[in-house]
């Protein structure tokens, strides 16, 4: 046996039937909402990160852009670092009350009684009082668009009985969702040494709160909301420019300003997390050039499909002389938008296969590569059942590979 290795592309040709997937599916102290400038900013000073198109210099001290549909980075600075995430903390808030609502434990017609606790919160407020009770809804839309405090208190309270029992609620959440260097002390970001998370949590946080709860992402894209006759504007300048459908900024001493932002466009999500910013307007500027930047220099491609034919593999005394490779599944990748001129793509197996084969065994492997471009590797499956030959058939094939060295 020999390991057979053929190239599929190179340059600029078309592999199988390579399409743009552009169909796929698709903080505690007060602040304000930041007009970042117009298009194509300066780019920052700052220390780079790196990127599958080579490094680019970010003012943010911890970043990470991700494609929401297919997982793959686009941008990592420190990701992984410890931070503190501020008031990004309320979108774990969120989640768990999106989930009480969805376990019908709560409603969003349901009213919550406001406690002293709550009533006396500093840093961003909804200003509920003492002694009221407030809906649900309401209490989630000072949480996201206001950035409450106290209205993330009233909603831990109802939930859990109090914040501090809440707080265990969102750390076996954070264990369970695979958040593994995120900490939560309070249920808004509110400073504490032992409260911390970091851009690669925060972004698979994200992820899973649109895609476990759909029906209550709505509430982030909106732009302000009004509430005992005050009306506060949403803290996120890429929701005010319309850039951005979400979801949450945050600022403490510690952490810097800091946003969470995801954009749907023509069906490719993006999140991005950045933290460690020096100014508001700072971060409006940056979230947009690197949100603008993701989109522009990064595309979805569909290498193929799940019944998509990559190759033919010769198989040796089988009752088919060759089996099907296939990936089993669409296979979208995100690719910088110039990759077909220096991807090479290449199968892998060993040839020739030997009988019997049975159909979603993993036979080979799909690898991508090239200046640029993220190195890639999916395994192939067999589209097909291939017995052995019978005795009769394996003694005419060894016979006539023995004279023809076929």
């Amino acid at each position: 046996m020999r390991m057979k290795r053929r190239h599929l592309l190179a340059g600029a040709a078309v592999l199988v039937a390579a399409r743009p997937a552009a169909a796929a599916a698709a903080g505690h102290a007060a602040h304000h909402a930041a007009t970042a400038p117009a298009a194509d900013p300066a780019p920052p000073t700052g220390t780079p990160a790196t990127t599958p198109v080579g490094p680019i210099d970010t003012a943010a001290r911890w970043a990470v852009i991700m494609d929401f549909n297919t997982g793959a980075r686009l941008l990592d600075k420190d990701a992984d670092a410890l931070m503190a995430p501020s008031s990004m903390t309320k979108i774990m808030t969120a989640y768990l009350v999106y989930g009480a609502l969805k376990a019908g434990k709560l409603r969003l017609t349901d009213s919550l009684p406001v406690s002293e606790r709550a009533n006396r919160m500093g840093g961003s407020r909804m200003f509920v009082k003492a002694g009221t009770s407030v809906q649900v809804e309401e209490l989630i839309r000072g949480m996201i668009v206001q950035s409450g405090n106290d209205a993330c208190i009233v909603l831990a309270e109802g939930i859990a009985g109090s914040e501090e029992a809440f707080v265990e609620l969102m750390n076996a959440k954070a264990r369970e969702i695979g958040l593994t260097r995120t900490n939560f002390r309070n249920c808004t970001g509110w400073p504490d040494p032992d409260h911390h998370s970091t851009c690669n949590d925060l972004a698979r946080l994200s992820q899973r709160i649109i895609l476990d709860y759909p029906e209550y992402y709505h509430y982030d894209s909106e732009k302000s909301f009004k509430y005992d006759n005050i009306e506060q504007l949403n803290r996120n300048p890429l929701v005010q420019k319309g850039l951005a459908d979400g979801m949450k900024t945050g600022h403490t001493d510690e952490g810097g300003y800091g946003l969470v932002g995801s954009a749907d466009r023509s069906g490719r999500r993006v999140i991005m997390v950045l933290n460690g910013m020096a100014s508001m307007h700072q971060r409006a500027e940056e979230s947009e050039r690197l949100l603008e930047w993701s989109f522009r220099e990064f595309e979805n491609v569909t290498l193929f499909t799940a019944g998509d034919v990559v190759e033919r593999a010769p198989v040796w005394l089988g009752a088919s002389p060759s089996v099907p490779m296939v990936g089993g599944r669409d296979l979208v990748v995100t690719l910088p938008r110039q990759w077909r001129r220096n991807a090479k793509v290449t199968v892998q197996y060993d040839a020739p296969l030997r009988a019997p084969v049975a159909r979603g065994d993993a036979i080979g492997s799909l690898v991508i590569a090239g200046t640029g471009v993220p190195a890639l590797q999916m395994p192939l499956l067999a589209g097909a059942d291939v017995p052995k030959l019978g005795l009769p058939g394996r003694a005419i094939a060894v016979l006539s590979h023995y004279f023809t060295g076929g």
